[in-house]
């Protein structure tokens, strides 16, 4: 178990890391309302979150007037999460630091994650052992099971448009009454 803020955690746990990680070999990116809806946020949020440098995108950085940011799908994965911790009243210093530790952590290990949260801190569980423990403190706890937050994003992608990094290419996903989505597709071969 792993802890954010002021470094105090049950059970003797050490601070979340704050390096950052690179980035990957992701070949699809998001635009920003690609990546607001899936992650169920708004433009205004995304555009303010990128500004402050609370979630910025790691394919794309928006430079300049016109220009499209476009997200990672661990980025869309990354505003869903922050998106419940601020609707639970995490204070914004300890979704900053969650923020860090997650980029720094490999794609692997975030299906297996459960952040917690007593509003103070952030912890890292990823056994039922180490939730039960923190649970076992007495105070309120929230917790979010990165996996499902990832299983919920790749169902809501999967219905959005992607666009290959590479090429630029736009991907349609799988909703068949998109048609100008189709339009778009037949017209680019």
């Amino acid at each position: 178990m792993r802890s954010s803020g002021d470094g105090t955690a049950v059970g003797g746990a050490f601070p979340l890391r704050s390096e950052t990680a690179d980035p990957g070999t992701e070949t699809v990116g998001y635009r920003g309302p690609t990546a607001c809806a899936a992650a169920g946020i708004t433009y205004r949020q995304l555009d303010y979150w990128a500004r402050t440098g609370l979630v910025e995108p790691s394919v794309r950085a928006a430079y300049g007037s016109g220009a499209q940011r476009l997200y990672s799908f661990r980025d869309v994965v990354v505003l869903k999460i922050v998106k419940r911790f601020l609707d639970t009243g995490v204070a914004l210093q300890n979704i900053r630091a969650a923020v860090r530790h997650l980029r720094a952590r490999d794609v692997q290990d975030l299906e297996r994650m459960t952040l917690m949260s007593d509003g103070a801190t952030v912890y890292e569980c990823t056994s039922p052992d180490e939730v039960v423990d923190l649970l076992q403190g007495g105070q309120g706890i929230f917790g979010i099971a990165v996996g499902v937050v990832w299983r919920d994003v790749e169902a809501a992608l999967s219905q959005l448009h992607g666009e290959r990094i590479d090429t630029g290419e736009t991907l349609v996903g799988n909703n068949p009454a998109d048609e100008l989505a189709r339009r778009r597709r037949d017209r680019a071969v």
